[in-house]
């Protein structure tokens, strides 16, 4: 990680200087050797004990399902983690702690607190210096009143470790500071999120932003000419009408007997893949409440090349979460009281979180997937006859990063036809 932060503190006087380029930043990325030495704590180790930090993403999605589990469910555990993590550089004593559990990373002593920064830089770069298949950007970006200066060291901090930008705005005119901040997100995500804020109060002084946009073209994408009209249920006795994709290839997939569900590896053209779990007839619940980082490791040790008559339906969901609520039912509860300790920001205790809010959105047609979402805050083997897995159900979707072991996005597609 010192190796890592030494080319960050490298990057970042080259840019002051050159006003370098993102593909200049890439080149010295892809250059270093950023995956040996101390293994970064995002990461999703199969073989290994360490940061529980990858079932932050279930536990969330266990959070928000808890009284709609009807509902479609789809949302970025990456952007939530950035953005608290990124609010965390101002965080002390108890407040820090509880976000940092909350996040998966356990009692962190003190003098350790630092890596977790560095393990967000170093996925952050790597993420955002992907090969040319995919689009896959992510940004902070930090609004502040206008006069309003926070510590230095916590400006320091969030530009050397999530190079954030940096804003002042008037929140006296909260018409005009909610468009502002409103354009800065529609922007980065491509129109995706066109209206992640709907409400500032006056007495705000500033606003976390994480954003994240994905858009990759499938290994094996689906022709048009046999997408074809088919039904889907949404339920036992209820159903709706959908495109239905289908292509017959080879595709790793495995059947859990245990969970009563199908997994199917869907690769994007370069290092990102969909894994999509379909539960048996009345499994969904079952099958959620073993989601966890173990799960996904098993079922990928046990992923088998078959082939496959795969119908997949065109997708178009988004999700909206308030994030605060679920965080205080997770623990993470001081933050949004008088009891937070955001001295780190202001040098006094006089900050508290008001609201949290993430959007996220999921398309999925014949070429690949488009997703966004935003915070603010090989051996050769015989092949298996043909197999016809047909997600014509409700079932669930885990969209990640294999370089980096990394969960992008988290769903359940209920009903495919309902945004």
């Amino acid at each position: 990680m010192k190796d890592l932060l030494c080319l960050c503190l490298f990057l970042a006087g080259l840019c002051a200087v050159t006003h370098c380029r993102q593909e200049d930043i890439c080149h010295e990325v892809n250059n270093t050797n950023l995956h040996d030495g101390a293994e970064h704590l995002l990461k999703h180790h199969c073989d290994k004990q360490g940061s529980t930090y990858a079932d932050f993403a279930f536990r969330f999605y266990k959070q928000a399902i808890a009284k709609e589990a009807d509902k479609n469910v789809f949302f970025s555990p990456l952007s939530i983690s950035t953005a608290f993590a990124l609010l965390a550089l101002g965080a002390k004593s108890t407040t820090l702690s509880q976000i940092l559990e909350g996040l998966g990373f356990g009692s962190v002593p003190e003098t350790h607190v630092e890596d977790i920064h560095e393990s967000f830089h170093k996925v952050l770069a790597v993420l955002n210096c992907t090969d040319a298949h995919i689009t896959l950007n992510i940004g902070n970006a930090l609004f502040t009143a206008i006069g309003y200066e926070p510590q230095e060291a916590f400006l320091k901090n969030t530009k050397q470790f999530y190079d954030a930008d940096f804003f002042s705005i008037n929140f006296h005119k909260e018409n005009e500071a909610e468009a502002q901040i409103n354009n800065y997100v529609k922007e980065k995500t491509k129109e995706k999120i066109p209206k992640l804020i709907d409400r500032l109060g006056r007495n705000t002084i500033m606003v976390i932003v994480n954003y994240i946009y994905f858009k990759a073209a499938w290994e094996k994408p689906f022709d048009p000419e046999f997408t074809f009209e088919d039904t889907f249920f949404v339920t036992t006795n209820a159903s709706v009408n959908v495109s239905m994709m289908r292509r017959e290839d080879d595709y790793n997939t495995y059947y859990d007997q245990d969970l009563s569900c199908t997994v199917v590896e869907l690769p994007y053209q370069g290092t990102a893949r969909a894994l999509l779990i379909l539960p048996d007839d009345g499994k969904m619940e079952q099958v959620e409440d073993a989601l966890s980082k173990e799960t996904i490791c098993k079922w990928d040790n046990k992923l088998e090349t078959r082939r496959v008559n795969l119908h997949l339906p065109k997708t178009s969901i988004s999700g909206s979460y308030d994030v605060a609520k679920l965080f205080k039912e997770m623990g993470i509860t001081d933050v949004f009281s008088s009891n937070a300790d955001l001295s780190g920001i202001t040098g006094s205790r006089d900050l508290q979180v008001s609201q949290a809010i993430h959007k996220a959105l999921l398309e999925v047609d014949e070429a690949g997937t488009e997703a966004a979402g935003a915070t603010a805050i090989i051996v050769t083997k015989v092949l298996l006859p043909s197999v016809t897995i047909k997600l014509n159900r409700p079932f669930l979707i885990v969209i990640s990063d294999k370089a980096t072991s990394t969960t992008l996005f988290l769903g359940k597609v209920v009903d495919p036809t309902k945004k």
